[in-house]
This record gives structure tokens, C-alpha cells and sequence, in this order.
């Protein structure tokens, strides 16, 4: 294992040397209130999700064809026991019939980055280049990063940052370090997912300095 008291941050001409995926942790997230909405509503769109006709579910349910009606009609409202009914017998949870379930859109979106054309961003231990830079409140960071560094010394700590991270190795070798298990070589075409809350480093054990493909979620 590592030592894990060295400082965190090295700097070099006053860039301070980390990953870009550090820069994803430190966005915020923004919520919004949503309407309110009944039960009825809720249990025909979870019903016609599923694809279940009113009698269907009422043989899953055990609920009567005539009361489901009712309820998504809000003639009635349902009792604790049949909510319960409800549950069990459309494989969910109670609180999610009064969460109104979300559509999924389309959005439409798409980034292209040609061969070379990513966005630069050097350090002292990476040369990363970023992609898909066109596209704003991304989900996941991919970039790729010719690995300069050559041992833990030359980061002086562990890198950590919310969220999981992917690596594959597409030319040379390179040592993945991390804090809870032992280094281990990678090769080209070899890959990697972790917890990038754990310390870890990656560093060039090829003669050539290696190149990897990173995607790390926010």
C-alpha cells in the first residue's frame, strides 16, 4: 500500500496537476418541484407501462376490474390494503404510486470529435484530451490521456473524486495503483472500472509513454 500523507496537490508553472473529472464532481445538480399529482393517474400510467389491459391487473392485483377503474377514474380513493395489493402484485414499491413515473425523451443529442481534434489539457503527469466537449451537462467525461507519469512520487497523493471511472488501455502498458488492492499491469486492450471515490493512479510502465481511454460518470 501507499503512503497516503503526502500533499494533495502538486503545481507546476500554476497549474495544479488533476484529473478533468475532477472538474465534473464539482458541478451542482438543481432540482425542480414537480406538480402534484393523484393516484389514479399514477396507477394507469404504470399499468399501460406494463402493458396490462384492467383485467390483467386485476389478476395480478387482486383488485377488482370495476375498483381499478374507479381509482384511476378518482372516483375512489384507495384504502391501505389495496394499495398494498397494488404493490405486490405490479412488482413495486408503495411510494411509487404516488410518484408520478418520469417519460423517457428523446433528447437528440450527439457530439462528434475527430481523430486529434479534442480539446487539450496538459499536465505535469497527463496529456489529456478531451471529447465530446460540445456537449454541456454530460452525464459521462470521456477523454483520452498519453500517461507522462512514471511512479507514485510523481503525483505526490491519491487522486479521488465522486463518481465511477472506466479505463482502456489503447497503446502501451501501464500500472493501474489504487488504494485498497495491489497495482496491477494492464496492457493494450486490457481494461479497468472502479470506485474513483477509492485513491487511485495510473502510470506509463512501457517504454512508451501509454495511451488510455477514460469515461468517468459524474
Amino acid at each position: 500500500m501507499f503512503n497516503t500523507n503526502a500533499r494533495s496537490d502538486m503545481k507546476d508553472n500554476g497549474n495544479i496537476d488533476v484529473y478533468p473529472s475532477e472538474a465534473v464532481a464539482q458541478q451542482e445538480d438543481s432540482f425542480t418541484a414537480e406538480d402534484p399529482v393523484n393516484i389514479g393517474k399514477i396507477l394507469k400510467k404504470i399499468r399501460t407501462q406494463y402493458q396490462l389491459t384492467l383485467e390483467d391487473a386485476s389478476k395480478r392485483t387482486g383488485v377488482a376490474k370495476s375498483t381499478l377503474s374507479k381509482i384511476e377514474n378518482e372516483q375512489i380513493s384507495p384504502t391501505f390494503a389495496i394499495l398494498q395489493k397494488l404493490a405486490k402484485g405490479l412488482d413495486i414499491e408503495i411510494p411509487q404510486l404516488f410518484v408520478e413515473p418520469k417519460q423517457q425523451q428523446a433528447t437528440g443529442r450527439r457530439d462528434i470529435t475527430e481523430q486529434g481534434k479534442g480539446q487539450q489539457h496538459l499536465t505535469t503527469t497527463y496529456e489529456h484530451e478531451l471529447l465530446a466537449t460540445q456537449l454541456s451537462s454530460k452525464k459521462m467525461l470521456p477523454y483520452k490521456s498519453r500517461v507522462h507519469a512514471r511512479s507514485f512520487e510523481d503525483f505526490g497523493d491519491w487522486v479521488r473524486h465522486d463518481g465511477e471511472e472506466f479505463l482502456l488501455v489503447l497503446e502501451g502498458e501501464v500500472q493501474l495503483l489504487t488504494e485498497f488492492y495491489q497495482p496491477r499491469t494492464l496492457k493494450t486492450g486490457d481494461s479497468a472500472y472502479y470506485d474513483a471515490s477509492m485513491g487511485h493512479l495510473v502510470v506509463s510502465s512501457s517504454k512508451e509513454d501509454a495511451l488510455i481511454l477514460w469515461i468517468t460518470t459524474s
